[in-house]
């Protein structure tokens, strides 16, 4: 990708660095050069494109590409800079003053609107973007624009990325099943009282009988998969601080489908007394008065189930013989803002998972995502009866972390299981019910977790979502127990009789 960086700025001096004009292009003829060639290619090293000297500030414009870049290469000026006009002339440096800093940058498409902190103004023209940014000598130390560019970057990639088209191979797939019922598993389910909305959004209380699927969805997957498999049960925690998805990557982008957690500034009953008489004399909540008496979010409700785990193993040096490291939680909800749809079970906030996560070296990992694949096979052919159909993807945070290449070569990345709903239709989209992801270092390295023996770590997870199976299985196979799989009917027994209403 062709890129530029154009700086505009000045050494504000602590006095009129005149005198020492011919020191300074000396220094800038000589010293500069090597300075600003340090690190980069033949061709690519950054260059002082003119300079000029006032009453209290010498001025440069310093043009670059991705090598040493324009900030890094003022930065890079000023020390030697200061000591030559110190020891021959007695001025100092006092800082330095941006006038106009500008990334140019490839892009096939325009981005469009976007606000992006220290970013004035942005334009796209002939297959570019151009960034104005509005930085001083703070933010060029903590390398601010390095951060930028690298969001663009991913911006731009995530852009071209979403436009070739959906990154799906299919690796397998079920012979059709007979259709023994067409109707939609959620409203039925309603209907017949196993299930009813819960108060919040995209959130379901579950009878006796929903219940007892859910549970024998779990009993198989310990008995068939987890137990044999030799994976350990864990707790994760549910309410995720800022911190671990920082270190996991999801800080990046998950804000639109959180629900975040906000503490109370105070727990003192007379603080929130007002609040509390509020309600008593209305028999109203007073939201936007809460609203003010409680804190910054600290965080959200679990989102995605793995991340708190890396918690307890952040840091850590592991034996070698302790891998493969296999683990699972099922202690909780999860809870994600969907969008769209919510109308059924298959697409709810509040869900109900069994998170299987594994760690070790990168054929140990790649190992037990293959035996999960071949456990979840005989359930969904041999006990389960299913129509369904596998695919690998290459998840967006692949691309999004320079991860294309281990992705292209299928050694990490996503497996979807998907299944048809018959009563959406012969056409109709298949839903997702199931997935095992290969992720590569990213866990290990993001927690910095390390190998006794040195070697690069991997790690992978699956996520079982009970809704999901449950609506899979039920739009397959009806609700009546009679007509479900003989190896399915063992397990889970007789159904418990649900509660009746007049």
């Amino acid at each position: 990708m062709e890129l530029e960086f154009r700086l505009k700025a000045a050494f504000k001096t602590s006095a009129d660095p005149t005198t020492a004009r011919e020191a300074i292009e000396n220094f800038i003829n000589n010293d500069a050069v090597a300075l600003l060639s340090k690190g980069a290619p033949k061709g690519e090293e950054a260059k002082i494109e003119n300079w000029e000297i006032g009453s209290d500030r010498i001025k440069f414009t310093i043009t670059s590409g991705r090598y040493v870049r324009a900030h890094d290469a003022m930065i890079r000026l000023r020390r030697p800079l200061a000591a030559k006009l110190g020891k021959q002339f007695h001025i100092g440096i006092r800082g330095i003053e941006v006038d106009d800093f500008t990334i140019s940058m490839e892009s096939e498409k325009d981005l469009g609107s976007l606000k992006i902190p220290h970013v004035s103004s942005m334009e796209y023209t002939d297959g570019k973007l151009i960034l104005h940014l509005d930085i001083g000598e703070s933010e060029m130390e903590n390398r601010v624009p390095d951060r930028i560019l690298t969001l663009m970057e991913d911006k731009i990639r995530e852009k071209s990325y979403g436009a070739k088209g959906e990154h799906w191979d299919l690796l397998w797939q079920s012979e059709k099943k007979e259709i023994i019922f067409d109707k939609d598993p959620t409203q039925e389910m309603m209907r017949l009282g196993w299930l009813k909305r819960g108060p919040s959004r995209g959130q379901w209380i579950h009878g006796p009988q929903s219940t007892k699927l859910f549970r024998t969805f779990e009993k198989i997957v310990l008995e068939e998969l987890l137990e044999p498999l030799g994976y350990r049960e864990m707790i994760f925690p549910k309410l995720i601080p800022w911190e671990v998805w920082k270190r996991s990557g999801h800080a990046k982008g998950v804000y639109p489908e959180i629900y975040y957690v906000c503490p109370p500034k105070t727990r003192d009953p007379e603080y929130w007394e007002e609040v509390a008489d509020y309600y008593k004399v209305t028999h109203e909540v007073p939201t936007k008065l809460i609203k003010e008496k409680i804190g910054e979010p600290i965080g959200g409700l679990c989102y995605a189930q793995c991340p708190p785990f890396w918690m307890f193993m952040q840091g850590e040096t592991i034996p070698t013989d302790e891998f493969p490291i296999k683990v699972f939680d099922r202690s909780g909800t999860s809870h994600r803002y969907e969008s769209g749809g919510i109308h059924g079970m298959e697409r709810v906030d509040e869900f109900h998972r069994i998170e299987i996560v594994w760690l070790g070296n990168k054929q140990q990992t790649i190992e037990a995502a293959n035996e999960l694949h071949e456990r979840y096979m005989h359930i969904f052919n041999e006990i389960l009866e299913l129509e369904w159909r596998k695919a690998w993807v290459t998840p967006w945070f692949m691309a999004q972390e320079g991860l294309e290449g281990i992705a292209e070569e299928r050694e990490a990345g996503t497996t979807d299981y998907e299944a048809p709903l018959p009563y959406r239709g012969e056409d109709g989209e298949w839903l997702e019910f199931q997935n095992v992801s290969i992720n590569g270092n990213k866990y290990p390295s993001g927690f910095n977790v390390k190998s006794q023996s040195g070697e690069e770590l991997w790690s992978g997870c699956s996520g079982v979502g009970l809704e999901r199976w449950t609506s899979v299985f039920l739009a397959q196979k009806g609700l009546n127990p009679e007509n479900w799989p003989e190896e399915f009917r063992k397990r889970i027994g007789e159904m418990p009789e649900g509660i009746s209403f007049l």
